[in-house]
């Protein structure tokens, strides 16, 4: 079965058809850049002229860069403001006439490493897996299971937030080596796992394509892999978090009908 999963991104809105069995994608992907300042209505028009390109009528699922309950954006870190106590799921049901189920983009990228990447290796213990671009995104796991919009990229490290620290996107302003890079990178790690304790690290978003490149200056005594999805797990995730989510609604609306 093939569901349309989405992923909104600092520069670019990424959409592509997913085999929710397999994990694979079914389509190439398509992006649009996203709409300067990111303000909902642009943002949803966008995101509407990705499911019209694929003549898509099934439910979608969207991975978005905030906390979100519920469908309902409570954060807004890297993204315009007013996106705070906005009906995410609401607002894109009714621009693309696809019902629509949105979660955080780290959790979106997380399920889809958990259930088709290295993850199905740590279904015991605890799994936390950061994504390492813009910002750094988390998602943990607990036995599996995921425990939801952690955020640990706003966690503060010396007075600042973890990802102002060590994201890569903080790494290309400053013009570090990996090596330099590394250094403060291993000072997030540290403390996350100072916190949590976690079983592994798993490093995904647009650092996981050069983990060879500073894999040998990380120290943990959980394991660190990178992941194995690179740019395609917020696409995965989104669609499977689609597909479940609509399974339960009409499972729980059949049984209320019994």
């Amino acid at each position: 079965m093939d569901v349309l999963g989405l992923d909104i991104g600092g520069s670019g809105i990424k959409g592509a058809l997913v085999n929710v069995t397999t994990g694979s994608l079914s389509s190439d992907r398509y992006r649009l850049p996203t709409p300067e300042e990111a303000r909902p209505d642009d943002v949803a028009q966008t995101i509407s002229k990705i499911v019209k390109h694929f003549s898509y009528k099934g439910v979608i699922g969207v991975g978005f860069p905030a906390v979100v309950h519920h469908g309902v954006a409570y954060s807004a870190a890297n993204i315009d403001k007013s996106w705070i106590g906005t009906d995410v799921s609401k607002l894109l049901t009714q621009d693309t006439g696809c019902k629509s189920y949105v979660l955080n983009d780290a959790d979106a990228a997380g399920l889809a490493e958990m259930e088709f990447g290295i993850g199905r290796k740590f279904k015991k213990g605890v799994a936390i897996l950061l994504t390492v671009g813009t910002g750094i995104g988390s998602a943990v796991f607990i036995d599996g299971k995921l425990f939801p919009n952690t955020e640990l990229g706003h966690l503060e490290i010396r007075g600042k937030d973890a990802e102002r620290r060590a994201s890569d996107a903080t790494k290309s302003r400053k013009k570090w080596t990996w090596d330099e890079w590394a250094m403060r990178f291993q000072e997030v790690i540290s403390t996350y796992e100072r916190l949590f304790s976690p079983d592994v690290f798993i490093i995904g978003g647009g650092a996981s394509k050069y983990f060879s490149e500073y894999e040998k200056f990380l120290r943990s005594r959980a394991e660190i892999v990178p992941a194995q999805l690179l740019n395609q797990a917020g696409l995965v995730g989104a669609a499977i978090y689609a597909h479940r989510s609509d399974s339960l609604l009409k499972s729980s609306k059949n049984q209320k009908k019994a």
